[in-house]
């Protein structure tokens, strides 16, 4: 049942972690701007578009990154707040054991995690293709968006190489399709030009010739045009690195498994994304514990000595979340291992804090 005094407390926890939110919402807008007012005046970015394709997927992308330092913060200010007051002493003495008195602080950090939770899985990725799409048009647009040298297993028998895409006109150059059966080639077409038709959702294939190898035997077929349908899209040979933040998680899915057949070397990538998304909310309740186990104690200086050490700690966990991403990307360490490891340091440290905590 919840009390009046867990009301309290979860009034006090998620108004303190909305006012956070909103002040940091203000603070990294501040920033961004004049960081990037250059870039939106040079490309001559339309007011619009800054507005309602930018920010607004810059503001929940960001917000949803320092999601664990903004809740980190607000749970120490309001507790270290509190025992300052002398309000949890009192608590605590009246028979309530400290177990219970961490009630109202698991339901707040569940309901953070579940908003987290359910931005992370549907929100954040339209957000971000809005962001991307304006910031690979205005603020940092390449001047060469061609892939080279792709190579690709589009289905169990079939081999794709390309030797140049242009993402701007959806045409591949030097096009060749190796079809296998077993380690025998059956088939290799090859091509100067392979065109994407976005109506037929089909490629067109230019100045072709085909080779089909039947043992001993060989044919030959030539041509000028013609279409057909292969297991692939100009979106596989997109080169922007923040691509993948951008879809869905049905689309990283389909993602996912066709880089099992395809190995274009981007797997960890997308696992990495994928388990971020589901692992990184539970932050919520990890740095709950410990931000409750720091800053439950009256001490002399009042909130300043745990704040502080509150804002030192929560930075460390966005670091070490930081390399961990890094030892998935270039290390070879596994990616859900990587994003397992900073919630799984932090959540015994948190442990530690709550047993050293005063009862």
């Amino acid at each position: 049942m919840i009390k009046i005094i867990d009301w309290y407390i979860i009034k006090k926890y998620l108004g303190t972690f909305s006012f956070t939110l909103a002040i940091f919402t203000v603070i990294i807008v501040i920033f961004d701007v004049s960081e990037k007012l250059d870039d939106f005046l040079r490309h001559d970015a339309p007011l619009y578009e800054i507005i309602f394709s930018y920010y607004a997927g810059f503001i929940p992308f960001y917000l949803n990154f320092l999601s664990p330092l903004i809740n980190f913060i607000a749970v120490i200010f309001f507790t270290a707040k509190m025992a300052d007051q002398t309000e949890i002493v009192p608590i605590l003495s009246s028979g309530v054991s400290f177990k219970r008195f961490l009630w109202p602080y698991f339901i707040s950090s569940t309901v953070i995690f579940i908003v987290t939770l359910i931005f992370n899985l549907f929100i954040i990725p339209e957000t971000n293709e809005l962001k991307i799409d304006f910031e690979n048009i205005y603020v940092d647009p390449k001047s060469d968006n061609s892939k080279m040298y792709t190579h690709m297993q589009i289905d169990k028998n079939s081999y794709v190489y390309i030797e140049n895409f242009d993402n701007n006109r959806k045409i591949g150059y030097k096009f060749v399709l190796e079809k296998f059966t077993g380690y025998d080639l059956k088939e290799k077409l090859v091509a100067d030009k392979i065109t994407w038709d976005s109506l037929k959702s089909k490629w067109i294939i230019e100045n072709y010739t085909i080779r089909k190898i039947d043992g001993l035997k060989e044919s030959m077929d030539m041509g000028l045009k013609k279409d057909t349908t292969l297991d692939m899209r100009p979106k596989d040979f997109e080169i922007y690195d923040n691509i993948y933040q951008a879809m869905n998680m049905r689309e990283l899915n389909e993602r996912i498994d066709k880089e099992e057949t395809r190995g274009t070397g981007v797997m960890v990538d997308l696992q990495l994304e994928k388990y971020k998304r589901f692992v990184y909310p539970f932050s919520a309740y990890i740095l709950t514990l410990m931000g409750v186990s720091l800053s439950s104690r009256k001490v002399r200086g009042g909130i300043g000595l745990p704040l502080g050490l509150g804002i030192l700690l929560s930075f460390t966990y966005i670091l070490f979340i930081q390399f961990a991403n890094m030892f998935a990307l270039k290390g070879g360490l596994p990616p859900l291992v990587a994003v397992l490891v900073p919630n799984i340091i932090f959540g015994i440290l948190g442990i530690y804090l709550l047993i050293k905590a005063p009862k």
